[in-house]
């Protein structure tokens, strides 16, 4: 029963930062135009849109109790969300990114971007880290 109640809080979490990444990227110009893309291989978080580029999104979301526990655990580099964001994940992001592409037929340049959230719930509080076209290995 507690491993059941484990999974739910993270699902949560992780929406939070999926909703907090969406509207950063919303301000920095981008329009989003899809959320959790879900294929048997793979799902990609968001796929949005700047310019002529179509990015397809990996977000990764850690919470922290207070924003001094958040403050400190980047003071330190420890548990950075974005180590999550592994090569053998953007490998299926990757692969159903072009699921997509072949879908809408889009022949246009696209790129695969990591959005790192940090969050502290109870205040509100959140930082983001936003990793431009990462290169697979």
């Amino acid at each position: 029963m507690k491993q059941i109640h484990k999974r739910g809080l993270k699902n949560q979490i992780g929406a939070y930062g999926e909703t907090i990444a969406a509207e950063y990227l919303n301000k920095k110009g981008f329009k989003i135009i899809g959320i959790n893309y879900l294929k048997k291989w793979g799902e990609i978080d968001l796929i949005a849109k700047n310019k002529d580029i179509v990015h397809f999104i990996e977000v990764k979301t850690v919470s922290h109790e207070t924003i001094s526990d958040l403050k400190q655990a980047i003071s330190r580099g420890t548990y950075r969300p974005e180590e999550q964001a592994h090569n053998q994940k953007l490998l299926k992001v990757a692969r159903t990114a072009e699921t997509w592409l072949v879908e809408n037929n889009w022949n246009g340049n696209w790129q695969i971007d990591v959005v790192a959230v940090r969050v502290v719930t109870r205040e509100k509080y959140a930082t983001i880290k936003y990793i431009d076209n990462i290169i697979l290995e």
